[in-house]
């Protein structure tokens, strides 16, 4: 069960770090010259964007803290996101360490021959043999390296994100870029599929010779 929802966590995040790939409508936004400066200036890419976002810096600050790198590229909608999966990993991760704990104490005093410390044991483990209490022990022990693992990937995770944004603000994705999905139907073998089109197309700039 805690297996599956540090694996929902990390794929939520996951998400949205690759969302900025393929999400037109929250893509960059840098600021554009005219069509005729474009031409005039094919040579010296714009590198206003890359300017005021610096990939160093957004990684930097992520690492240092969470949501700082988010902040800097102003997708503060992130910055929750990011809280809540590395709250969830942690509060599953001190869980895991306290059962732990309890599990021990009990293995260690049903394995004594002081009968009375079966009474420091806690009231919902007491029923359980010793057996069943050192597996339950050795499972919480590697559920709080599992939880560990989860809360530094999802840091990791947190810096990719960061660092992607920083990185694409210095691009221009335009309405020239797009994704279609497609369905086929073969008949001659009775399946269906999904592709997945991507469209890139060239603009085309008019501008007036001079007379």
């Amino acid at each position: 069960m805690q297996k599956g929802i540090i694996l929902f966590l990390i794929a939520i995040v996951a998400g949205f770090v690759c969302q900025p790939l393929y999400a037109q409508q929250d893509s960059l936004k840098v600021h554009h010259q005219s069509d005729t400066q474009k031409i005039r200036n094919t040579s010296k890419p714009d590198t206003s964007a890359s300017n005021i976002f610096s990939a160093r810096k957004a990684t930097i600050r992520s690492a240092i803290l969470p949501g700082w790198g988010q902040a800097y590229n102003k997708k503060y909608w992130k910055i929750p996101i990011v809280y809540g999966a590395l709250g969830v990993s942690a509060g599953v991760f001190f869980f895991n360490l306290k059962t732990y704990k309890q599990l021990r104490k009990a293995v260690m005093y049903k394995m004594d021959t002081i009968p009375g410390n079966d009474d420091l044991i806690e009231p919902d483990l007491q029923p359980f043999s010793v057996a069943t209490l050192i597996f339950y022990r050795n499972a919480y022990r590697q559920n709080i390296d599992y939880s560990v693992l989860a809360f530094l990937l999802l840091w990791g995770l947190n810096v990719v994100d960061a660092t992607v944004d920083a990185h694409l603000k210095a691009f221009d994705v335009s309405p020239d870029l797009s994704l279609k999905i497609k369905p086929a139907y073969r008949f001659e073998t009775g399946t269906a599929s999904l592709s997945l089109v991507f469209s890139f197309k060239e603009r085309n700039y008019k501008f007036n010779k001079p007379h």
